[in-house]
């Protein structure tokens, strides 16, 4: 199993470390930040990197989306939106594809442009935006339950 955990778009400094310290919960390769500013660029990611050292964790920082996927080369691109229609569901997770999930660091969520990288979804049951750490920590506690099945 491959389940790569994106965060997109993300300025604020506390969401970048309560998302990565949850991430870091979690047996995940590969963790991948993209267009980070604000105080999460300024010193969130010199922070985050001390603490992923303690850890033994590692991430990438990249400018954009676009260039996560080329170079993560996922077979399946998941978005994670309240504004989806449609539902990801744990056991439909290929186990035996790589996959990117990737969370919005903001609560407006992806452009028109970002959208077209991915298939936008959103977490089955939730009905309000509950934000990027609560859905990451329900989304992989389910896939990693599913998993083992």
């Amino acid at each position: 199993m491959v389940i790569m955990i994106g965060l997109h778009n993300i300025a604020s400094y506390q969401r970048l470390m309560d998302f990565s310290k949850a991430v870091f919960n979690f047996d995940i390769k590969y963790f991948v930040i993209t267009k980070v500013s604000g105080t999460a660029a300024q010193t969130g990611i010199p922070d985050l990197s001390k603490l992923a050292f303690k850890q033994g964790k590692s991430f990438i920082v990249l400018p954009d989306l676009k260039d996560a996927i080329e170079l993560l080369h996922p077979d399946n691109v998941y978005l994670l939106s309240n504004y989806s229609d449609k539902e990801l569901h744990p056991d439909s997770i290929d186990y035996n594809k790589k996959t990117l999930i990737v969370f919005s660091g903001i609560e407006s969520g992806f452009t028109k442009i970002e959208q077209s990288l991915g298939e936008i979804v959103r977490l089955p049951r939730i009905k309000l935006d509950i934000g990027p750490v609560a859905s990451l920590g329900a989304l992989l506690y389910c896939v990693i339950n599913n998993s083992k099945n």
